[in-house]
Formats: C-alpha cells, structure tokens, sequence
C-alpha cells in the first residue's frame, strides 16, 4: 500500500515539474504548491530525496528543484573507456549517447549514475559533448587490480579497463600488499 502511494505521489510531482510552466522551485515552495499537509512533510522529503537519487529531479545550487529534461540535464549511466574519456548513456532510449572527455567526468566512474549537463555539440560529428555535475549512485564501491608501490604510497591499475584511472593508496593502508600482487581496494574517498 505504502509503496503505491508513494510511486503516485512521485509520478504526480514529475508530471507537475514537467508542465510548461514550472519554473524551479525552493522545497518550502514546493510544499506550499502542492499543499501538502503538516503531518505529511516527512513522507514528501523522503519522495523528494527518493526523485532525486533517481535522477527523475535535480537540485540546483540555489536548492531549486526541477526536471533535468528542463534544465538542459539529463541522467543515465556512465560507460567509461580505457583512453580516460566515457559517455553517458541516457535513461531517454530515443536519445544519443553523450561524449564526456576525461576532465568532465567529475570524479565519476564507468557504471556510475549521474547527471550530465550538455556543454556543446560538435557540429561535424553532430555529437553532443557534455560534463557530470552530480554522480548519484556509484557502482565500484571495490576494485579489482594490481598494486604498485613506491616509498610514500600505492596505487591499484583496475583490471577493469573502462575505470580509466588508477585509485590512489596511502602507505597506512597497505595491508602487506606488495608491488605486483592482485588485491582488491576499497574506495573510501571519491
């Protein structure tokens, strides 16, 4: 029952957010339009935390909410490549896939889900190049590779060639890995 009523309030609010003329509005705002009642502010923070960790809804920096479609963002999953670049591929199926170059990934990492937003379009490949504003649900919370070390710290090479980059570790986490062992880390700092 909880999970229907939920799923409706969420449907209910994107529709809303996808009028054409919404303009994003602060939380308290929201509330007010949708006049939700007291004893249920609680349940409507948590379906605004649920859309927005979806990707359905997007704060801006000035605690605005809206639609990504709306503001030029779109969500998906990022497919990265071992040349450090990746895309996005969108949740929109009837969309293309988005170029991000390896200094717009923000700290994102191939399966990641994030928001994108389109920086430009290239006109002779006709390929929109974007860059991540906001990762909302990481997928390699361990990774797979091969340590190296030097005297001051390590570093794993994922296995896994789409993570592009190599994960730094600090000398107090070695654990008695040594350079050349295959060992799995734990990242703990994005």
């Amino acid at each position: 029952m909880m999970s229907s009523k939920m799923n409706e309030r969420k449907k209910k609010i994107v529709e809303f957010m996808r009028e054409e003329a919404y303009k994003p509005l602060l939380y308290s705002e929201l509330a007010a339009v949708l006049d939700v009642p007291k004893e249920e502010m609680e349940l409507f923070s948590q379906v605004i935390r649920e859309l927005e960790q979806e990707g359905s809804i997007f704060r801006t920096r000035k605690e605005r909410y809206g639609v990504p479609e709306r503001m030029g963002l779109f969500s998906g999953r990022i497919q990265g490549h071992e040349r450090g670049f990746a895309f996005l591929i969108p949740d929109d199926v009837n969309m293309e896939d988005i170029f991000i170059p390896a200094n717009g990934l923000g700290g994102a990492m191939h399966g990641d889900r994030v928001v994108v937003r389109i920086n430009h379009t290239v006109r002779e490949k006709n390929r929109a190049e974007g860059e991540v504003i906001n990762v909302l649900k990481r997928a390699n919370e361990t990774v797979v590779g091969t340590f190296e070390s030097n005297s001051n710290f390590g570093f794993v090479v994922p296995d896994n060639h789409k993570l592009s980059s190599d994960i730094f570790v600090s000398k107090s986490d070695f654990n008695g890995a040594v350079t050349g062992q295959k060992v799995v880390v734990k990242i703990t700092t994005w």
